[in-house]
């Protein structure tokens, strides 16, 4: 088989209908909208969702749950991720940012306790989970809460 002797599947083509080109085609003259009415006008149809005055589906079924918008959004990550600070180093959510654990600092961060840390590390955060202090603490770090 060569490139020039590839072809597409039979029937995977399919020539466009050509609307409006006489009697003879089965589309002429109106080209399948019908005589006059809603549809048979330029620019003419209903907006999505429209049901003929009907009250449509998105009014008809219920709202559910709200935004609360004094909740606060807080990053969180896990202990192994701090691996790759040098031991003895003050970890603080400015140096996670600029280390691109974390994209954005948002109103917090807290520290999980999954994983393993294998390095000392006085981390900085504004909270810690009970397993994430106890992980901190093990490997011969500190904790502070900020």
């Amino acid at each position: 088989m060569k490139l020039h002797e590839l072809r597409p599947n039979p029937g995977a083509r399919k020539k466009p209908k050509r609307k409006g080109q006489g009697i003879g085609s089965g589309n002429g003259k109106t080209a399948g909208r019908g005589h006059k009415g809603q549809n048979a006008r330029s620019g003419g149809g209903v907006r999505p969702g429209f049901e003929g005055g009907q009250m449509p589906l998105q009014r008809r079924l219920p709202k559910r749950g709200f935004t609360n918008i004094f909740g606060k959004k807080i990053v969180a990550i896990n202990v192994e991720d701090l691996n790759r600070f040098e031991s003895g180093e003050v970890v603080t959510p400015e140096k996670l940012k600029e280390s691109k654990i974390i994209k954005k600092i948002k109103d917090g961060v807290k520290i999980l306790g999954h994983g393993e840390l294998s390095k000392s590390l006085t981390v900085q955060a504004n909270a810690f989970s009970k397993s994430a202090v106890e992980k901190i603490e093990a490997a011969g770090g500190k904790a502070e809460v900020i």
